[in-house]
């Protein structure tokens, strides 16, 4: 998969623009680049909004195992402006405020269901942002959280190894196949 089509799959899946993707597309070579950008704690962070949002299961790994906090870190840092670079790192902040005010504990320190909860909270804020916002305005900081973490996830080989169904070599052309409800989708 190049690219080009990650970012169309991932994009179609959110049903808009990945935040910084035509920075990606241009091969990351962004203004914005800086280093130390993220702590150590910071990729914990992420691993554990990746995990909340793509958890393992008996039958695939989890975003955990795919290191989804290190792809976050290498596209924020390589491919975001410093505006979106300020906007999610200042969103790990926010989400370790919300989660000490509503659980008196910061995100990795709650337990799943909470975490969930409050995903499920900051994703339907994010929606809601999202559909008063001018073009011009940033995009908000858990909708780059959770776009990077299902991206990365399915281009990793796991994920599209595990949790898609994939073919290194396809046979011939199939146009219409039949769905049985439960089939995993296919990577491409």
């Amino acid at each position: 998969m190049n690219r080009r089509e990650a970012l169309s799959a991932v994009g179609v899946l959110f049903g808009t623009a990945i935040i910084g993707g035509d920075v990606f597309l241009s091969g990351c070579k962004s203004p914005g680049k800086r280093s130390g950008l993220f702590s150590d704690k910071d990729i914990l962070f992420l691993d554990e909004i990746g995990e909340t949002i793509m958890p393992e299961t008996k039958n695939s790994p989890g975003a955990r195992s795919v290191k989804i906090g290190e792809f976050m870190k290498k596209i924020v840092t390589d491919c975001y402006t410093e505006k979106d670079q300020k906007i999610f790192t200042d969103g790990i902040n926010k989400v370790n405020e919300r989660s000490k005010k509503q659980y008196n504990e910061i995100f990795t320190g709650i337990g799943a269901e909470q975490k969930l909860a409050l995903l499920n909270q900051l994703d339907k804020e994010a929606n809601d942002y999202a559909k008063h916002k001018k073009k011009e305005e940033p995009g908000h900081y858990f909708t780059m959280m959770k776009q990077l973490s299902v991206w990365g996830y399915f281009s990793s080989e796991q994920g599209a190894t595990k949790a898609l169904r994939y073919l290194a070599i396809p046979g011939r052309y199939q146009g219409v196949i039949d769905y049985k409800k439960g089939d995993k989708a296919w990577a491409t």
